[in-house]
């Protein structure tokens, strides 16, 4: 597993329940190490002892926590870049959900090797979308799942989602229901962050 996503993992763990709760996992997890590299690549099962050591520790189901992993990365403060290149996809959320279809390539032009599932986004009929993430991890539709929430409120769309389950093809399936595109007013978004504007 690229170290970006258990970077990710560690960062939402640190950012959300703090640095303790995180060592705790970490230890029970038998790392060996405090910190993810994020550019080095660790073998699945690290990210899945992470896992197992994190649903323990909360007593929650691991499709819940990587839901909550998928929110932390669009609306913590922490990771505003990955919120900035989501929001880059569209002018409103439908926009935004076709944008996923071409995601795993723009990451792949940023890091050539790491792991981002493949998305692919179909209209199921008026207002209903299928987001199809295949990979050979299960578990990256409960993070799409999360980002989906969260980029909705983020746009003032009020959506119905729903994870319909891994498939023996690899993949996940989530069915979107977009109810209204303008349902409350979405958090602001410019084109430059104000720390790179031009004075």
């Amino acid at each position: 597993m690229h170290g970006m996503i258990n970077r990710a993992l560690q960062c939402f763990l640190r950012d959300t329940y703090g640095a303790q709760t995180w060592a705790e996992i970490a230890e029970a997890a038998e790392l060996g190490f405090d910190n993810f590299e994020a550019m080095l690549a660790y073998p699945d099962s690290v990210t899945i002892d992470v896992m197992s050591a994190t649903a323990r520790h909360f007593k929650k189901p691991v499709e819940s926590i990587l839901e909550d992993v998928g929110t932390y990365m669009v609306s913590h403060p922490n990771v505003e870049p990955i919120r900035r290149l989501l929001r880059f996809g569209g002018g409103d959320f439908t926009e935004f959900l076709f944008s996923l279809n071409e995601l795993q390539g723009r990451a792949r032009m940023a890091l050539p090797d790491i792991e981002v599932p493949k998305l692919t986004v179909e209209p199921d009929g008026e207002g209903q979308y299928l987001l199809v993430c295949s990979h050979d991890v299960p578990g990256f539709g409960y993070v799409m799942l999360g980002v989906l929430r969260a980029m909705a409120d983020d746009y003032g769309a009020l959506v119905f989602l729903e994870h319909q389950g891994w498939k023996d093809t690899a993949e996940e399936v989530i069915h979107v229901y977009l109810l209204e595109t303008a349902f409350a007013q979405g958090r602001s978004f410019e084109l430059v962050a104000a720390d790179e504007a031009v004075e």
